[in-house]
């Protein structure tokens, strides 16, 4: 499998995850989110996941923009349906807050890998979705910065026009 896992997206060192094992019979699913040895073989690095969360939204919730300097994500969405967006935060780097938007779902178990220094956010499509973060590092709030979810010099296409926001 190894190379075949991980797509590289027009975003540099931003990776779409195939999911490395689905077994589907009258029973339901049996996913595989994620393995190590699978995915040191394809990225030729080891990534080593400390924290996993989870948020539970509802239909419009958007969730948004965040990232630090030292934290690796593996995304997905378990249960449901998200509008995924992925903004490079590099300053001086050519694709500096540029933006790449993805559907994540239960039904095409979709993954993001995303690097340090990419802020990600996502918007609910469903009635209800679980989102899920692998994370390399502890989640520190202090440490994160936050990109406006409307931010026009991003000017992020979302699917709708008036998400449900916190006011961070």
């Amino acid at each position: 499998m190894g190379r075949d896992l991980l797509r590289e997206t027009t975003l540099a060192g931003v990776s779409l995850v195939s999911a490395p094992f689905v077994f589907e019979d009258f029973r339901g699913r049996n996913i595989e989110t994620y393995n190590q040895r699978l995915f040191r073989e394809a990225r030729e690095q080891d990534i080593a996941f400390v924290q996993d969360s989870i948020t539970f939204s509802r239909k419009n919730v958007l969730r948004g923009i965040h990232g630090d300097a030292r934290t690796w994500k593996l995304l997905s969405c378990p249960f449901g349906e998200v509008f995924a967006v992925v903004v490079n935060n590099i300053a001086g780097h050519a694709q500096y807050r540029m933006w790449e938007g993805f559907t994540l779902s239960a039904r095409n178990h979709h993954q993001l890998l995303v690097p340090p220094m990419f802020g990600n956010g996502h918007l609910v499509l469903s009635d209800v979705a679980l989102f899920a973060y692998k994370l390399s590092a502890e989640t520190d709030t202090a440490r994160q910065f936050s990109l406006a979810w409307n931010d026009p010099t991003l000017g992020i296409r979302w699917p709708i026009g008036v998400p449900l926001v916190s006011d961070r």
